[in-house]
């Protein structure tokens, strides 16, 4: 698809009531009920704690696609861009979509894990990890879903951390995708191939906005985890990892480019036969490395030596906000790796508000550098 007409797109439909890392079911009540006129809106369970669980169904077309968002509570950019996108279809944008698809949307698996911004359900398990077992309701009113609705197509929207490089290098994996495997073989089946045929289009769309920051998720196959389940049951599958932008913590920005991939992952499906001959370039993505921090404090004088301090951001929900706390997690040589911040202690020591040497664990929004308060904080 054009890029042009998708940023226009964007721009025009952005959902502005919902904003942010912290989503819950609340934000999402009244942009459902919005938008319940054209589209259907079914309650089709409840979670442990007994929040409803909702669908979405929109288009009359013979190509079903399924598609789920925070089925982990904390990880809602896929949720802000599934609402930008049926704003666009509510308007009558993207016509053909509706003609040749019929969408449902679980906008939100888990809204316990997500009102308490956590990866888990409330009964502290990942669903993630419970596509076999079904021990949670959430994971049962998915399967039911899958089983009822019989898509032909999967989205498993997901975000991951700040952590991710695109490949071995230093650029950011502000988008990774993956064709999850379905056995152990890690076999090129049918259904893989058209998944990855899918995320080749992405790809190839999406470069012009990320150029070399899209990467590949790792395919290790566990049964127990859904995109495996689906795509071991023959469904091609596609996980979508909403990752992160310079200086866009709050996944604003990456909002705009998953928007952009979901509405090239649909146009590619309802105006293609999605065959899976087109699959080989999906190799060519590079696979995800883990080679960033949030901060690096270059050159810091210790007793026992000048190292490396690497500080990641530990995202808690305080009073209803989420905050962004800085926290040492290692004192190394980190020479090998990149930072989306970094400081240079120029072999000085590093000092906490206590005046002593700053150590593992450390949490607070400032060091202390040659008697200067250097800030943490976003």
């Amino acid at each position: 698809m054009d890029n042009t007409l998708l940023n226009t797109l964007y721009d025009t439909y952005k959902e502005p009531k919902i904003f942010g890392r912290y989503i819950t079911l609340k934000d999402l009540t009244p942009l459902m009920d919005k938008l319940s006129d054209v589209f259907t809106i079914d309650c089709i369970g409840q979670s442990v704690l007994s929040k409803n669980i909702y669908s979405i169904t929109l288009g009359k077309g013979p190509k079903k696609i399924l598609m789920w968002s925070q089925m982990h509570g904390n990880e809602s950019t896929t949720t802000k861009a599934c609402f930008d996108l049926l704003n666009t279809l509510y308007d009558g944008q993207l016509i053909s979509i509706l003609d040749k698809c019929t969408i449902k949307i679980i906008p939100m698996l888990n809204p316990d894990g997500s009102e308490a911004y956590t990866r888990l359900n409330a009964n502290q398990v990942d669903l993630n990890r419970d596509a076999q077992a079904l021990t949670q309701p959430e994971s049962q009113v998915l399967q039911d879903c899958y089983t009822a609705f019989k898509p032909d197509f999967c989205l498993n929207l997901h975000g991951q951390r700040t952590l991710f490089s695109a490949g071995q290098t230093n650029n950011i994996a502000t988008l990774s995708f993956l064709s999850p495997a379905a056995d152990v073989d890690r076999s090129l089946t049918l259904a893989r191939k058209q998944a990855m045929e899918i995320i080749n289009a992405i790809n190839q769309t999406l470069q012009l906005d990320l150029p070399d920051q899209i990467g590949r998720y790792d395919d290790g196959f566990n049964i127990n985890c859904v995109g495996d389940t689906f795509q071991n049951l023959n469904t091609p599958t596609v996980l979508f990892e909403a990752g992160h932008y310079k200086d866009d913590y709050e996944r604003e920005e990456v909002r705009r480019f998953v928007y952009k991939s979901l509405v090239v992952t649909l146009n590619y499906i309802a105006n293609h036969d999605v065959t899976g001959d087109n699959y080989q370039d999906y190799f060519k993505i590079p696979e995800n490395g883990k080679l960033f921090y949030d901060i690096i404090i270059k050159n810091a004088q210790f007793d026992n030596g000048v190292f490396d301090i690497g500080i990641n951001y530990q995202e808690r929900l305080v009073d209803k906000q989420l905050k962004f706390i800085p926290k040492i997690i290692a004192i190394e040589d980190l020479s090998d790796f990149h930072a989306h911040k970094v400081l240079i202690a120029n072999n000085s020591k590093v000092f906490t508000s206590n005046n002593e040497v700053v150590s593992i664990n450390y949490e607070n929004d400032f060091v202390i550098i040659n008697n200067v308060k250097l800030s943490l904080n976003l």
